[in-house]
């Protein structure tokens, strides 16, 4: 047994070892402690805001927006106007596929396709402005009208390459390639029959043939066409003294047929109901009228064949007031 007095130096070594290392420790938790406050500052109610807004964000972005990600590309991609589009100056878009959309089902669908020649390029201008704004002057219109423009296989260099700009611009042409461009050598035959084979899958109610130099007015038309079956022929009829119907079949300006007709031309079957529009549609009023063929404007007008050349088409257009829309502007005057 150690000696009383060595015993007490001993547990008083231990007891000064311990409060040592006491203190030695309470010093190095206290720097830790002081070393964190340094590198995390305490932070107040502003600053944990602007920190928790940006996690919060990202926190809706991925359980509210990633999900609708797929509807909000068809969203976008639904603003961008498909080819085949027409612009109108008021900004309003129209397309001859599938721009305008429909509250309802349209009561029908009419396909004109205007035979034109490939070298015609301000014709096709002028008759995209002229069908282009009366699609946007009635949005509404009771049927789905798509305007096409038609001609033979192209035979020149420069043809090889300014159309398929115009198709890439506006995608409204068809090319058959069953015919050279001729006039009276059957491109009508081999129109309607390329059009039953190339929308086979979605047909019209009605084609309608047209030529460059027709002014067409779509709400007349649409309105007139609404009120026929569904299996005839509709236009006019030459002689331009006869009001039968039944009588110059598939002659004159401009002419529609319902698609089994189309078909049958194609090879199928036949129709049998025809409906003459005259005298809604009649030649530009000549001083001199050659036939009977030709008279005034009237106001319950279809369609103005004839116009052969811009002054005509002028005078036409602004008979039945196709610039009503424009507004004054200070970029644009006219004298009266």
């Amino acid at each position: 047994m150690p000696a009383p007095s060595n015993f007490l130096k001993s547990m008083a070594a231990a007891a000064a070892a311990k409060h040592g290392g006491g203190e030695h420790h309470q010093a190095a938790t206290a720097a830790r402690k002081q070393q964190h406050a340094v590198g995390f500052p305490r932070l107040s109610t502003s600053s944990k805001a602007l920190v928790l807004l940006p996690l919060l964000l990202l926190a809706f972005i991925y359980l509210f927006v990633y999900p609708k990600e797929f509807e909000l590309q068809s969203l976008m991609s639904s603003c961008v106007p498909p080819p085949g589009t027409y612009t109108a100056a008021n900004g309003s878009t129209l397309s001859s596929a599938s721009a305008i959309a429909y509250a309802r089902k349209p009561d029908f669908r009419l396909l004109i396709g205007i035979l034109t020649r490939a070298d015609v390029y301000e014709r096709r201008h002028l008759l995209r402005m002229v069908y282009g704004l009366q699609l946007a002057a009635d949005p509404a219109l009771a049927a789905q009208v798509d305007v096409r423009f038609v001609f033979c296989r192209l035979y020149k260099d420069d043809q090889r390459v300014l159309i398929p700009l115009e198709i890439l611009a506006h995608g409204d042409v068809i090319v058959l390639d069953g015919c050279e461009e001729n006039l009276n050598g059957g491109k009508t035959h081999t129109f309607f029959s390329a059009v039953a084979e190339l929308y086979a899958d979605a047909p019209y109610d009605y084609v309608m043939k047209a030529d460059d130099d027709i002014l067409i007015r779509l709400p007349a038309l649409v309105a007139s066409l609404g009120g026929v079956a569904r299996d005839m022929y509709y236009g006019a009829t030459i002689p331009c003294n006869s009001m039968d119907p039944g009588r110059g079949y598939m002659s004159g300006m401009g002419y529609a047929l319902s698609w089994d007709l189309v078909q049958w031309v194609a090879g199928a079957g036949e129709g049998k109901n025809r409906f003459n529009a005259k005298p809604a549609m009649y030649d530009y009023p000549l001083p001199v009228p050659v036939d009977e063929c030709s008279h005034e404007f009237v106001p319950d007008t279809i369609a103005v064949h004839r116009l052969k050349d811009n002054p005509r088409w002028a005078h036409a257009l602004g008979y039945f007031n196709f610039t009503a829309g424009l507004k004054p502007s200070k970029f644009y005057k006219f004298d009266p």
